[in-house]
Parts: C-alpha cells; structure tokens; sequence
C-alpha cells in the first residue's frame, strides 16, 4: 500500500515516521513542492520520498495533515476520488468548537471539499509530540480515535493504526464522532490514553 502525505510540518512529519518505521510506500508534499523537502525525507528512514501534492493524493490512502486555514485550498488542487483520505485537520472557528446541536462536523465540511473522497477522521487528538512517543508503552498501545461513513475506510484505517502500533477506538460517524474529536472543544481531545493487553 502507498500512502500519501498532503503536508510536512510536526503532524505530517510526525505521521511519515511512523508509516515508514511500519514499511509503508510513503511520499510526503507541502505547498512548496517537493525540492523543499529533500533534507527532511533523507532524515527519515524507509521508503519515502517527496513530491508534489498531486503525486501525493495519488497514493491509495491519503493523510491531510495541513492547517485548518489552508485544508479548502489543498483540496481543491488536487484530487481524492475514489480516495481514502483521513483527515488530521483541527477547525477553530467558532462555529465547530461551539457547535450547535444538528450542525455539521469540520470532518463532514472536509468530506464536501475532498469529492469522492471516503473521509475517516484520525490522529487528531494528540499534541505531535505526544503522537511522535514510541505507540508501544506501559504494557499496552496508545489509543487512536476514528470515526468516518464507510466501514470499508475505516477498517482500511484501524489496519493502518494497528501496523504502526497504535490501538484504534472507532466513534462511528463523522457527525457522531467528529463531535468527540474536536480540538479544541471535544471531549476527547489531547486526551492520552492507553489500551492494556
């Protein structure tokens, strides 16, 4: 499996390591193209490799690790049809941390940009630093939310979580569990959990 990275600061760093410690295909891209992420890529060892946000959307699953500001504008450059893409964005405006009862999720809102795209919310709730900690740690595995629409997609992404040594917690859909997932505002957020054997 390939997998693609639409952004290269802490959390889509930090998420490259991972999948490529794991022996994923991995490329990594920012806004700047990929020449700019040369010196990082040769940081990380496994089969990764840089390239352009299109080159990364073609992977089979693909992370959007961008800021919440510039999500519509990476979408909208590329396309995710037919993709699995897990969204790793935080939206602060008000309207998603205040959220009214019946209003969409920021992860529903990612899922009318990216068209035809499966959206799995994923590895969102964690500081990257916390993210960046060995997933294997006190006897058990540090906990992974998800929730998304399509139980294909999610079973794809509990199988990406589970590789790379984290433990997965599916909260169902992206209105169910987006609301749980919010950072800031949800009851799940940095919350650092670990699953025991």
């Amino acid at each position: 499996m390939k997998i693609g990275i639409i952004g290269a600061g802490s959390i889509g760093t930090t998420i490259a390591k991972h999948l490529a410690k794991a022996g994923y295909e991995v490329i990594v891209s920012n806004s700047r193209g990929g020449d700019t992420l040369t010196e990082k890529v040769n940081q990380i060892n496994g089969k990764i490799s840089s390239g352009s946000a299109q080159e990364a959307a073609q992977a089979d699953v693909v992370f959007l690790a961008v800021r919440w500001e510039h999500a519509q504008e990476a979408l909208s450059a590329v396309s995710v049809e037919g993709k699995i893409l897990i969204d790793m964005t935080n939206a602060n405006p008000q309207e998603f941390v205040l959220a009214e009862p019946g209003s969409k999720t920021s992860s529903e809102v990612v899922s009318q940009w990216a068209k035809g795209a499966k959206v799995v919310k994923a590895f969102n709730t964690l500081y990257a630093h916390v993210l960046a900690e060995n997933p294997h740690t006190d006897n058990g595995n540090r906990v992974i939310f998800y929730s998304g629409n399509d139980e294909d997609a999610k079973s794809t992404v509990l199988d990406i979580i589970s590789r790379i040594g984290f433990a997965g917690i599916d909260l169902g859909s992206l209105n169910e569990g987006g609301k749980f997932q919010r950072f800031p505002g949800g009851q799940l957020a940095t919350l650092n959990l670990i699953k025991t054997k």
